[in-house]
């Protein structure tokens, strides 16, 4: 009897622990959990209103496909009624201009963390699931926050992410497929938190593109979802012709000069590659033709103009 006693709680606790997930091992991680203001001390023109200028592909090591891609793309169309309702989709989302709540899903048994859900970003909350659950089928359908999970590394947060769905890159015309895969890695550094991510794609990438953005930890932040999550109700903004559908024919698109001829970059390497991201490529442009940069022209009559204003404002009786 006494062998059947101690045998009993043995084979409940074998069952139980059998229907327990499986949590990933390796590295005790942090929790992320909390309100996070984003900083802007790198790529702030890209990642701030009005974002990249159109023919500004520097650091991207596009192809000739995404180069078309952008080379006919028109500010306009997020105009288009069937277009200001699309979020960001999630390899763009995290370098928009917000704030971050990420909150915990949490065992109920166990008390270990399920999934961490980021929210704040353009393209709704999304899910980082860290039970160790495999990546869906190819053939599952794909969504703006894609499909993420993660693993620590230490006291880094890997964050693997697959099924997007196609958006873009840069806020000027380059993107990226829905064959796009996306790895991260999560950081902190006292009360501030880092996110390093390599983007990949085979439709328009031809080389990993590899960027990084961080938060300082923020408990006063007011936070309210930027993406309205369908509440989001499209309005007619400019009077066009019904179908118009905003565009440049391949050849036609003279605006994407205009970043060449503004900031005095030689045109062939404002025209992005992954050639143009390594410094043995300053050596050919040293050959190319630079243009004059307008924009520190411009910059010097501002900063001239307003003192001579004020020195003539103060001389009258």
């Amino acid at each position: 009897m006494t062998r059947v006693v101690f045998r009993i709680p043995l084979l409940l606790v074998t069952a139980l622990l059998a229907g327990v997930p499986a949590f990933p091992q390796g590295g005790m991680g942090f929790n992320l959990s909390g309100m996070w203001t984003a900083m802007y001390h790198e790529d702030e023109l890209e990642r701030t209103d009005p974002g990249s200028p159109p023919g500004d592909y520097l650091g991207i090591p596009i192809n000739d496909d995404a180069r078309l891609r952008a080379d006919t793309w028109d500010g306009d169309l997020v105009s288009v009624p069937q277009h200001q309702c699309i979020p960001h989709s999630g390899i763009y989302a995290m370098r928009a201009p917000t704030g971050l709540k990420i909150t915990t899903i949490n065992d109920p048994l166990s008390g270990r963390i399920i999934a961490f859900i980021i929210d704040g970003t353009y393209t709704g909350p999304r899910t980082i699931w860290m039970d160790g659950r495999p990546h869906p089928s190819q053939f599952a359908p794909h969504t703006w926050a894609g499909f993420s999970t993660g693993v620590w590394e230490g006291d880094t947060l890997r964050i693997d992410s697959t099924h997007f769905k196609a958006g873009y890159l840069r806020r000027n015309g380059i993107a990226f497929s829905d064959e796009a895969s996306l790895t991260e890695f999560l950081d902190l550094h006292g009360n501030y938190l880092t996110l390093t991510s390599v983007a990949e794609d085979p439709v328009y990438l031809t080389e990993p593109l590899v960027r990084t953005e961080s938060w300082v930890w923020n408990p006063y932040q007011v936070f309210s979802p930027i993406a309205g999550y369908g509440a989001c109700l499209p309005v007619p903004e400019i009077p066009r012709p019904y179908g118009w559908v905003p565009h440049h024919l391949p050849g036609t698109n003279a605006v994407v000069r205009e970043f060449s001829e503004e900031y005095g970059v030689p045109f062939e390497a404002s025209r992005g590659g992954a050639e143009t991201m390594y410094p043995e490529y300053r050596k050919k442009v040293k050959q190319m033709l630079i243009p004059h940069a307008k924009v520190f022209e411009v910059q010097f009559e501002q900063e001239h103009q307003k003192p001579a204003q004020d020195k003539k404002a103060e001389s009258k009786p």
